[in-house]
């Protein structure tokens, strides 16, 4: 059945425009009202972990939506792939992807999904999700088979669960939709509490 647009009192509005998120999002019965996709600088501020730049990155891009529809519930989000304490970036060229896949080859990685929400009274809602994802060895030629694919472009950690790269997913502890780019439990949970009618 098709998901209608939500019946709350103010509009919602989706501040990414993010395929992905739209359609996680009618997983769980919700089309936005409006897309407003918030234009933000994501470079990781010195000394920055994974976890902290996460939800950074999901308040700020919920504020500059938040500054342009102050009528509207805003929903924004921020998906990040670390290692460690070092920040993979999302893939934009094939030799960055590469080196996201070598690192990622055989070893578990941590994928932080964060969310805001800012209702129209100013208020801001923020939750985290945290993933543990581990790898199976690549081989070269997988590798460049998933290169020539290009599921990793524009992709944090060079990297589309949804897609072919699940079958490179050994195990996965948390939230599968967090690592596809909107954590489904924490952004109902957060609606409902901003008063967007779910169903």
């Amino acid at each position: 059945m098709a998901s209608e647009p939500n019946a709350s009192r103010a509009p919602l509005v989706l501040a990414s425009a993010s395929p992905r998120r739209r359609e996680l999002l009618a997983r769980i019965g919700i089309t936005p009202d409006a897309i407003v996709p918030a234009d933000i600088d994501e470079s990781p501020l010195k000394g920055e972990r994974p976890r902290p730049h996460a939800v950074r990155l999901a308040a700020g891009k919920a504020r500059v939506a938040a500054a342009l529809r102050p009528d509207a519930v805003i929903l924004g989000g921020d998906t990040v792939v670390g290692v460690g304490a070092r920040i993979l970036p999302k893939a934009e060229d094939e030799a960055t992807a590469r080196r996201c896949l070598s690192l990622l080859s055989g070893r578990r990685h941590r994928v932080y999904s964060a969310i805001a929400v800012i209702t129209p009274d100013g208020h801001l809602r923020e939750a985290l999700s945290e993933t543990i994802v581990r790898f199976k060895s690549l081989s070269d030629e997988e590798v460049e088979a998933y290169i020539a694919g290009g599921e990793w472009r524009g992709k944090a950690g060079g990297y589309a669960i949804q897609g072919s790269a699940e079958g490179f997913c050994a195990w996965l502890s948390g939230s599968h939709s967090g690592v596809v780019g909107l954590p489904l439990y924490e952004t109902r949970r957060l609606l409902r509490a901003a008063g967007v009618t779910l169903a």
